[in-house]
């Protein structure tokens, strides 16, 4: 990725901590929040070691095609998955758009992180994040009102927190495809 230090250690830190609250909702007592966790902190995870500042650390020439190889299978996951439900149709574009980010940065000189990238591609990508950004945030605030009122409920089992994890991602895909 280009762009600031300080910038890249935020995404560092945010999807780190995301990918960390990801693991904990594993531990749900619903068996399909906790199979969506996992692909999520995977995904968490995954966008916090590609954030790291270039000026920190720059991966060896064959982390790219191993980022993007973890990734595809995430996708083929996905669109496994997607026979019983259709959000999980997300989760292969989220994984797509890291495939893409990976060979983009193999593609580049140096193999350092970012690249030119594919700009229909990447305008895409960044479009349909924008829009899930946007949706999810307006979905987020209804939830946080109706979570009030409830009963008290497991860290692993609040939508809120879920959405506003699902959010927290997403607007760190568009800080990471901007960058592109």
């Amino acid at each position: 990725m280009h762009g600031p230090a300080s910038s890249g250690w935020l995404l560092v830190a945010l999807c780190a901590a995301t990918g960390a609250y990801c693991l904990l909702r594993m531990r749900s007592g619903v068996e399909e929040q906790r199979r969506a966790a996992g692909g999520e902190a995977l995904m968490g995870f995954g966008m916090a070691a590609m954030a790291v500042p270039a000026a920190a650390f720059t991966p060896p020439s064959w982390a790219w095609p191993v980022y993007a190889a973890v990734f595809g299978a995430a996708g083929l996951h996905a669109l496994w998955a997607a026979r019983a439900s259709a959000r999980h149709l997300h989760h292969l574009v989220g994984a797509g758009a890291m495939v893409h980010m990976a060979v983009t940065a193999a593609a580049s000189p140096g193999h350092g992180h970012g690249g030119s990238g594919v700009p229909l591609l990447t305008g895409a990508l960044l479009l349909y994040f924008t829009g899930y950004v946007l949706v999810t945030g307006v979905r987020l605030v209804p939830a946080a009102t109706a979570a009030v009122t409830g009963g008290p409920a497991g860290w692993g089992d609040r939508p809120e927190l879920a959405r506003a994890c699902r959010l927290s991602m997403g607007m760190a895909m568009v800080a990471m495809l901007l960058t592109m």
